[in-house]
């Protein structure tokens, strides 16, 4: 048995130099416990970026710093750090696992080259694991799988690997073959390799021990190494021709074929161990190096220039003009830090980077690279790099900034819909602006938390993505703002739609004595599909009837009162309105009388021509069998529908599809049913037409 204690990867080479191709920007992402914390702080330890571990059940991580993360062990904000592996810079980025904040997942795939998808061995893929799955798939980040807990009470390598097939739709390809479950978890067979890795008892992680593989486990190695070499043969003919002839394939030759699989999202190999018993983490690392992309070796970004919406790419190099992306803000007093992924070029201080979307220069003052909580300051980062500038004016998540001489304008993030909403007041009423204040920088550090003031109650209305993402903002707000507030109840963030197209004349026609307001606006207004869900406005105008300058006016007027949602609040969705003929006048008519002409004609079109609609979520609740019949009643009892009930070991899984309105407080109802010993999760699937009795009620302020 031969023992390697802290050694270079056995088949990495250091790198010499630190150019792009020595660099990987990859995230950690899973379903909430799943690990993603655990892994992060082993692989900083491992690196000896941190010289201790923290764990995040005391409140120690050194991801977690945010105060509400420490308190409940959870990762709610997604932290950046830098580490060095065997001559390579990977730039790290860990990622929340509950659905409230899976905005943080969404910003972070999105500037990301490659990615680490952590299962739990025993739970495989769970309801969050499939969310960031599919978030990681639309924008096309290769992954590597490392299924951890294979110490924990019913473990099942398998298991976890084929919920990935069942529920994932994906290719896994174990590269290690797990000896051993529970308490008797051993090692496993390195199938590249064909070596049989254990690990000392209490070991930090960096020593292991390395030997031939066992006589009685040695058959299923060779036919998971089959398996395997099937993929990778895919990827390589002259593999292919060795493979065939059963001779024997050169280990470099297979991990050149399985980074091929994995590069074009084919396949995603599957690694094993117990982070939180430092097992198995530095062969996660190595397979970062070996088998995640580098920044050179993404396509081309693309994008379109702003002027004239035509498609161009950026090749990510330094010799390119500068492009990069804002995919994180933090509102700080002494100006915002904003997280930006440089794409091309160089990103240098005190140069000008235009915004195409608000046509205004920024410029750059200080840069930094961080570590969690810490920064460290630097005067450039190159195409492919990760870091963050401070002091921004007027840039928010999902800007492109770029060379002023070669404008380009990258393709924006997409966040989901608010689900749930709440009023909110201070209780002193001198902290009115300071709580507007701090609304406002939460707006902007957060895409999916919203805030509006209500029509018609006069009161502040803050939405965001379910009961722990409001309750977090809000200890926030206390404890962190020192502004102590008082909240309504929280109420379902519904949403509206027109009931069926219909044409309106809106007439905006007012005299006071001097010079009057007149405007006239005929709008068709139909229900479809839009491509965000949102609004379409469409000048159809033809012979002048409106003046030009008057027509932007009337679409601002619209717009306005579809977002706001007139006198109920909720906004509408897939509206499309066009303008087709109207009247004005020559002294009388103004921007200001059309603007009001299109908030009057889309208050003509809603009357008694709306339908409600509210988020129904995917739910997703794990018990013991004794329990499983009243856990389906009460889901049945709550407008529920239950899809399907799978086996899980001891445990039932229930899937079902719940309003939200009725999952308020679920969590100690479930608690109650089952004794403490049910665990759910959901999140937003769909938007569905409230039923008649209910939406009237809802309307009528009952509900």
């Amino acid at each position: 048995m031969t023992a390697l204690l802290k050694s270079e990867s056995p088949h990495v080479t250091p790198a010499k130099s630190k150019g792009p191709k020595f660099k990987r920007n990859i995230g950690i992402m899973a379903h909430i416990d799943a690990g993603k914390t655990t892994v992060t702080e082993r692989v900083l330890f491992l690196a000896q970026k941190i010289h201790k571990t923290g764990e995040v059940h005391d409140g120690a991580a050194t991801m977690d710093f945010l105060e509400e993360e420490q308190k409940r062990g959870i990762t709610i904000q997604s932290a950046a750090t830098t580490c060095d592996w065997n001559g390579y810079t990977i730039n790290i980025i860990d990622t929340p696992g509950h659905v409230d904040f899976t905005a943080e997942v969404e910003r972070s795939l999105r500037v990301l080259d490659g990615a680490i998808a952590v299962f739990d061995a025993k739970n495989g893929v769970e309801a969050q694991s499939e969310t960031v799955w599919r978030q990681a798939d639309r924008y096309g980040v290769p992954r590597i799988c490392f299924i951890n807990k294979m110490d924990k009470i019913g473990a099942n390598f398998d298991f976890a690997v084929q919920t990935m097939r069942d529920r994932l739709g994906a290719r896994p390809v174990p590269i290690q073959m797990p000896v051993g479950a529970e308490k008797d978890f051993a090692g496993f067979i390195d199938l590249i390799r064909m070596k049989f890795v254990t690990f000392p008892a209490d070991g930090d992680g960096r020593a292991y021990y390395e030997q031939e593989i066992p006589e009685e486990h040695l058959d299923e190695a060779k036919l998971r190494r089959h398996d395997m070499l099937e993929v990778a043969a895919e990827n390589d003919e002259e593999l292919l021709d060795l493979f065939v002839e059963d001779a024997v394939i050169p280990e470099k030759m297979v991990m050149s074929a399985l980074r091929k699989a994995t590069l074009s999202l084919d396949a995603c190999p599957v690694l094993a161990g117990s982070a939180l018993k430092h097992k198995g983490v530095r062969f996660v690392l190595d397979a970062v190096i070996d088998l995640l992309p580098s920044p050179v070796e993404i396509t081309e970004i693309e994008g379109h220039d702003p002027a004239t919406d035509e498609t161009i790419t950026r090749k990510p190099t330094v010799d390119e003009p500068v492009s990069l992306m804002a995919f994180k803000t933090i509102a700080e007093p002494t100006g915002d830090l904003t997280f930006v992924r440089v794409y091309s070029g160089k990103l240098e201080k005190g140069t000008k980077l235009l915004n195409p979307r608000t046509r205004k220069t920024e410029r750059i003052g200080r840069i930094v690279r961080l570590h969690a909580s810490k920064r460290e300051a630097t005067d450039m980062v190159p195409a492919g790099d990760i870091a963050a500038i401070i002091g921004l004016k007027n840039t928010v998540t999902g800007d492109t900034l770029c060379d002023d001489n070669a404008p380009i304008m990258l393709q924006k993030m997409a966040f989901p819909d608010t689900v749930i909403s709440m009023s909110l007041e201070p209780k002193r009423s001198q902290d009115r602006d300071k709580l507007s204040e701090i609304i406002g920088r939460m707006m902007r550090e957060d895409p999916t938390f919203r805030a509006q003031t209500n029509e018609a109650t006069g009161q502040l209305v803050i939405s965001g993505m379910g009961e722990l993402h409001l309750e977090v903002l809000i200890h926030r707000i206390e404890g962190e703002f020192k502004c102590m507030v008082q909240t309504g109840k929280p109420k379902v963030a519904y949403k509206q739609r027109l009931r069926k197209g219909l044409e309106t004349e809106a007439r905006y026609v007012r005299q006071s004595g001097g010079r009057g307001q007149f405007a006239v606006a005929h709008v068709r207004f139909e229900p479809v599909e839009t491509e965000d869900n949102g609004f379409e406005f469409v000048d159809g105008i033809k012979g002048g009837s409106v003046p030009r300058e008057y027509i932007p006016a009337v679409g601002n007027g619209l717009r306005e009162f579809h977002d706001g949602g007139g006198n109920t609040g909720f906004p509408f969705i897939n509206t499309r309105a066009t303008l087709f003929d109207g009247k004005s006048h020559e002294v009388d008519s103004s921007e200001l009388a059309f603007h009001a002409a299109g908030v009057l004609a889309f208050r003509q079109a809603v009357a008694n021509n709306t339908v409600l609609l509210e988020p129904v979520m995917k739910v997703e609740v794990r018990v013991p069998e004794e329990y499983l019949g009243s856990v389906v009643g009460d889901l049945n009892s709550r407008r529920g529908e239950v899809s399907d009930v799978d086996s899980q070991g001891d445990l039932r899984v229930v899937r079902a599809m719940v309003p939200i309105a009725e999952m308020f407080a679920y969590s100690s109802a479930l608690r109650g049913a089952t004794q403490g010993r049910g665990q759910y999760s959901m999140e937003l699937a769909v938007y569905r037409d409230v039923p008649a009795s209910i939406g009237a009620k809802v309307l009528a302020g009952e509900n």
